[in-house]
């Protein structure tokens, strides 16, 4: 877990989100290789990707334009992709959890339709 952290530069933020969504049974991988980068978090089950934003406030217009060609790509390719403030996990961590459970349920039942 050590190597992993510091090789992708992992935000703590990530980490505790990590663990609390696998305390309660939502199956997250931590830096999930998606064959072009490293993700945060990933729920395969449902396609769900997870990046915590640590930069969020300077952002940039290449880099917005940047994460918007990234969520394209990723939607193309089956995958939903939530970007979260890591303050909001940082303050907010059960609230933060709920949330993601209920983005997983919705996930679901889309899945079952298709």
């Amino acid at each position: 877990m050590k190597r992993i952290v510091e090789e992708n530069q992992t935000p703590i933020e990530a980490i505790q989100l990590y663990y609390a969504l696998k305390e309660v049974g939502a199956n997250p991988m931590l830096e999930w290789w998606d064959g072009q980068k490293s993700i945060d978090i990933a729920i395969s089950r449902v396609k769900l990707n997870i990046e915590i934003e640590t930069d969020y406030h300077l952002i940039t217009h290449e880099q917005a334009i940047n994460d918007l060609e990234e969520a394209m790509h990723s939607f193309k390719n089956g995958f939903t992709t939530v970007r979260i403030p890591h303050v909001v996990v940082k303050y907010y961590l059960e609230e933060t959890v709920k949330n993601i459970l209920g983005i997983i349920q919705g996930l679901k039942s889309n899945l079952k339709v298709i």
